[in-house]
Order: structure tokens, then sequence, then C-alpha cells
């Protein structure tokens, strides 16, 4: 008999910054993250930051071997409806980027209205240290 497989999930990824204060706030309050915890003082703290309903955390912390502040690019948030996601976080004063619709071999236009945005429409923004997210709508997968 063999052993089902084994899950291997992301908890969590480092996010270095140059302001805890402006990074908690804008993690927080601007994209609407859970505060986990916040720990420390100066050099020595860090705080944990949830997305709305993933697995995955984020850890900010003000000095990390694992980069510089706004180095991070590529962090990728997947949302049901892109539309009222790009509305939610322009409403609350991130600088976001037009609606995309991405095709075969990278090629981008900007999204219509009438644009079936599953796997395809993304939009991007970045946090104050200029660490760059993408936010893709996928509202069902195979």
């Amino acid at each position: 008999m063999t052993a089902p497989p084994m899950n291997w999930t992301l908890e969590m990824v480092p996010l270095p910054v140059s302001d805890m204060d402006s990074a908690v706030h804008f993690y927080s309050v601007k994209l609407g993250f859970n505060l986990d915890f916040d720990f420390g003082e100066g050099a020595d703290r860090f705080a944990q930051l949830t997305p709305p309903g993933s697995g995955c955390s984020i850890q900010i912390r003000p000095s990390s071997p694992d980069g510089d502040p706004g180095s991070i690019h590529g962090l990728q948030l997947v949302v049901n409806d892109l539309r009222r996601a790009h509305r939610e976080l322009s409403g609350r004063g991130v600088d976001v980027e037009p609606i995309q619709i991405y095709g075969k071999g990278g090629a981008s236009r900007d999204a219509t209205d009438d644009d079936q945005l599953d796997n395809v429409g993304i939009f991007h923004f970045e946090d104050p240290d200029g660490a760059r997210w993408a936010v893709q709508q996928i509202s069902s997968r195979p």
C-alpha cells in the first residue's frame, strides 16, 4: 500500500520594507490584509499579514537577507472579480494600473467592459517601496 500524496503548502513570503509603519498601513488598511501579528522594535520589528481568504501570508521586516526594500516583483493575488478588486483598491487610494488582457506570447491590451477576464485579466500595483504585485482573475480552476 502506498502512502497518500503529501500536500506542500506555501505559507509565508518574506517582503523587505523600508518603513514598517507605512508598510503595515498599506497592507492592512489599503489592501485589506489581516494583520496577524506585529512584534519587536526598530530593526528587530516584523509583522505578518494575510490576504483575505489566503493560506499564504507575507512577513514584512525592515532588514532582511532576502533582498532590499522594493526588490521583490511578481507577487500575485488571485480574485474571482477583477473589476470589483480594481474598484476597491482604487477606492482605498492604491495607485492601480488599468486592467489588461493578456494573450498568447504575452501580448497585452487594455480591457474593455465587454471582455471576459477569467485567466487573462490582470492589473498591477506597487507597494510604497516599489515591490510590484499583480492581481489576476480566476473564478474557477480545472
